[in-house]
């Protein structure tokens, strides 16, 4: 099975450079390329990608618009690609907005190759991009400024101690085997739980469980 990508980004060269990483894997196919917000919309609804690599700051309109836009339900858009934003790590106050818009993941433009490759194919698998340190540096710093949610404080309402208590362990980076160890459950159990929390709370991935940890007050800084 081919992946399909779009990339969209207001430099040329980077745009370029990603293409040629993508497009040496059998398995890929860069099906277009976008130099604004503006065109990464338009040319996803065209042409249908699997993947889009958004970065943050472009002209006519920001990755983080493009990733609100994409993310619109049907019948508004009819496809929803997987969104992986690009990102040079000391921008963004638009990170943590846009994946909480849905996108599954961000990379660092200055990643290795080998980490775009895998970043794409764990996304396209179906998973969220998530690397603990890198993450819980970045929502950290948020964290530090924005204090917690009442709205996102209310979304929990609905959970059990149980569920709670896994939230936050996805919140602070644990993998499923790490909060049963902690739990004293089994990873089976972990796994049945967080299908339930993301169904109780309407979440997309873990990336989307992690902002919401944050957001709530569940995870603090220093955790």
């Amino acid at each position: 099975m081919t992946v399909s990508i779009l990339i969209a980004d207001d430099q040329a060269m980077v745009r370029a450079g990603f293409a040629a990483i993508l497009d040496a894997q059998p398995d890929f196919e860069v099906v277009g390329q976008a130099e604004n917000g503006a065109d990464a919309v338009e040319l996803s609804r065209k042409l249908r990608p699997d993947i889009v690599l958004m970065d943050v700051r472009m002209p006519e309109m920001n990755g983080l618009e493009a990733t609100k836009q994409l993310m619109d339900p049907p019948p508004r858009y009819e496809h929803r690609p997987h969104v992986i934003i690009l990102t040079t790590f000391d921008i963004d106050e638009y990170v943590h907005d846009a994946l909480a818009a849905g996108a599954s993941g961000f990379l660092l433009k200055d990643a290795p190759p080998a980490d775009l490759v895998h970043a794409v194919r764990v996304v396209a698998a179906g998973d969220a991009l998530l690397a603990p340190s890198v993450t819980r540096r970045l929502l950290d710093r948020f964290a530090a400024h924005r204090p917690p949610s009442d709205k996102h404080r209310l979304r929990l309402a609905d959970l059990t101690e149980r569920e709670r208590e896994i939230l936050v362990g996805i919140g602070r980076g644990l993998s499923n085997a790490e909060i049963a160890a902690e739990l004293f459950i089994a990873e089976q159990t972990v796994k049945t739980h967080i299908t339930r929390i993301f169904s109780k709370l309407q979440l997309r991935d873990r990336v989307q469980a992690v902002i919401l940890a944050y957001d709530a007050g569940l995870v603090q800084p220093d955790q």
